[in-house]
């Protein structure tokens, strides 16, 4: 396996959460759910006994999502929904289909893309794009959701980066959106009075497709090999030469969801090998 390879979850990976509010009764929301992370946390979620609403756009990642589940016996925890997230009328859907499922409890905002480009080549459209699905969309999903999260006593995690916490060049879009995306994770727990928390998970670089999809890109910009684009480039300040796993930023996540990080209300999980806070 390589640095960048995205490995399978098997059950046994799953760490299990003793929380009582786990249960097929509570719903949980997540957003790109089709791959990478948010597939790993529909999976973790279901396998922890929790009814997880699994949307994204991609319908056959979806299908591949589910048949995960079913290889991992936690079909029943999953229902799938193809949704745009640039669409109000299909976050609106979402939020409709989360409480015909049962107890809106959990929200997390994964979904999530990129675009690489110099600031004064970046193309407009793509820019927009990215601010409509991962910082657009959080908000309005969230504003949706709201009476039902108040009443559940409910939580929203969204997921920021380590770009949510400093930049780097040639992702003008993804920086601003991740840096505005830990402000919604505040203003939530601002506005919540303790009925509703939220919190942001930022990490450095995961093994997903958002992240391996990238590495030709980069490489081709900076005359590199792919490998050393991961060693050099995505790992070169991080203190482990492996990527992270999506299932582990998955037990984040779930983390923060329970009892367990009942404390944790507007802050940011930062689990970044040392990334942004340690030098040589």
């Amino acid at each position: 396996m390589s640095a960048y390879d995205v490995p399978q979850i098997e059950r046994d990976d799953v760490q299990q959460f003793d929380d009582d509010r786990f249960t097929r009764e509570r719903v949980c929301i997540v957003t790109g759910a089709a791959s990478g992370i948010g597939r790993a946390l529909a999976l973790a979620g279901a396998c922890n006994g929790l009814t997880v609403l699994a949307t994204d756009v991609d319908g056959e990642g979806l299908a591949a999502t589910l048949e995960a589940a079913t290889r991992l016996d936690a079909a029943d925890g999953i229902e799938t929904l193809e949704a745009d997230l640039e669409s109000d009328a299909a976050v609106r859907e979402i939020a409709e289909a989360a409480t015909a499922a049962g107890e809106p409890t959990f929200l997390a905002n994964v979904a999530g893309l990129q675009h690489v480009a110099p600031l004064a080549e970046f193309p407009l459209e793509a820019y927009d794009r990215m601010h409509r699905i991962m910082l657009r969309a959080p908000f309005v999903l969230t504003r949706e959701l709201w009476s039902a999260l108040e009443a559940n006593e409910g939580c929203v995690a969204n997921m920021a980066s380590v770009h949510g916490h400093y930049v780097t060049s040639d992702k003008v879009a993804y920086n601003t959106v991740k840096f505005g995306i830990r402000g919604l994770t505040q203003s939530i727990a601002a506005e919540g009075g303790g009925d509703v928390r939220s919190f942001s998970v930022s990490t450095g670089y995961v093994a997903t497709p958002l992240v391996t999809n990238q590495i030709p890109d980069t490489a081709a910009q900076r005359g590199l090999e792919p490998e050393e684009v991961v060693e050099d480039v995505m790992l070169g300040q991080a203190r482990t030469d492996e990527l992270m796993t999506p299932l582990e930023v998955a037990h984040l996540f779930l983390f923060g969801f329970s009892d367990l990080g009942g404390h944790l209300n507007g802050g940011d999980i930062l689990a970044d090998d040392g990334m942004t806070l340690t030098y040589e």
